[in-house]
């Protein structure tokens, strides 16, 4: 992979975590359980929905209609 590449891609990974910070309910998230709470700011973080839904003790279907509810869009 060249540099060019890379930088491409850090800058699109910066792109859609600023995108899922932007758009996030955060009254609804700040609201949520700790484990909840948590697992929706690594997703916003991250954009890792398998790793999220585990923190969060969801299934991957469950921990999406939460991300739904929360406001964050799913951009990679």
């Amino acid at each position: 992979m060249s540099r060019g590449v890379v930088i491409d891609y850090i800058v699109s990974e910066n792109e859609a975590r600023e995108i899922r910070k932007k758009k996030a309910n955060w009254d609804f998230i700040n609201k949520q359980p700790p484990r909840i709470r948590e697992a929706l700011i690594y997703y916003i973080e991250k954009g890792d929905l398998y790793v999220a839904s585990r923190i969060a003790g969801l299934t991957i279907d469950e921990f999406n209609q939460l991300r739904i509810k929360a406001g964050i869009p799913n951009v990679s």
